[in-house]
């Protein structure tokens, strides 16, 4: 199985043409680990201020990030500053959806550290949602949380947004929260850096009881300068296509993005 990490030229050019492209979606999850560029394991130690202190560059990065959002139709976050000391008092979840046009923007602070950092996820989106819900994950330590955007009324489309805990048993935690969530629900997708093997998440944790689709095992994203880990995802229902999935080769955080476009049932109305 061919490890799929393309440029994102690549991965537009291999999706089908605009007038092909009725109820397709195209989607990207992202950590951006707050703008600060990373290229190397030193660059933790040597960088590290910049989680806590202004940086001229980070601007710069965000408008970098930016121009990638730009082409896709949902965009999920995570390690984004929601508007402290160190980004300048700049949200940068609302920054990138300006930069990138996204009408729809929506922001979830999961530790406030104020004035110093507000930890956040963001969820950028060019469909108008018919609700947002926002989730605290259980966890021995606070901090980690889920947004819920439901797409159409009846059968909706549900899109969440997490950035799972390091510990496994955790972990189990979390998503045995969001099953809750969408037991019920056919049309599912979760966005994020999960912090596991997707192989793991679908088959020993609660997800193993959802009808989510099997995914390539080699869509490694960590680190971003010589991928070695799938820690970003995204699952999706088994009622809903993959046209086209990649890791996308910008290395600006220390993740890679990953992209992927999908088919939806005609009965959702977009």
């Amino acid at each position: 199985m061919v490890n799929q990490r393309l440029s994102l030229s690549e991965f537009l050019a291999a999706l089908p043409d605009a007038d092909k492209a009725a109820n397709q979606l195209n989607l990207i999850s992202f950590n951006i680990q707050v703008g600060i560029q990373t290229a190397a394991y030193h660059h933790y130690l040597t960088r590290s201020w910049q989680h806590m202190l202004p940086c001229k560059e980070r601007t710069p990065t965000l408008d970098r990030i930016a121009d990638i959002l730009r082409h896709f139709d949902i965009a999920a976050l995570q390690e984004a500053d929601g508007g402290s000391w160190r980004s300048n008092f700049i949200n940068q979840v609302e920054h990138l959806a300006e930069k990138a046009d996204f009408p729809h923007w929506y922001q979830q602070t999961n530790r406030n550290l104020k004035p110093i950092a507000k930890h956040s996820n963001g969820l950028l989106s060019r469909l108008a949602p018919y609700k947002i819900e926002y989730h605290k994950l259980p966890g021995l330590l606070p901090g980690r949380g889920a947004m819920v955007m439901k797409i159409g009324r009846e059968d909706p489309l549900i899109i969440i947004v997490l950035h799972l805990a390091l510990g496994i048993k955790t972990q189990a935690e979390q998503l045995g929260y969001i099953q809750s969530l969408v037991k019920d629900a056919r049309h599912v997708v979760i966005m994020g850096d999960l912090n596991n093997h997707a192989e793991h998440l679908l088959t020993n944790t609660p997800l193993a009881d959802l009808n989510f689709q099997s995914v390539n095992p080699l869509l490694h994203t960590f680190p971003s300068w010589q991928p070695q880990r799938g820690l970003d995802h995204i699952l999706v229902s088994d009622s809903l296509q993959i046209n086209k999935v990649a890791v996308l080769d910008t290395p600006i955080s220390d993740h890679l993005p990953i992209a992927m476009q999908i088919q939806l049932p005609n009965k959702i109305i977009l």
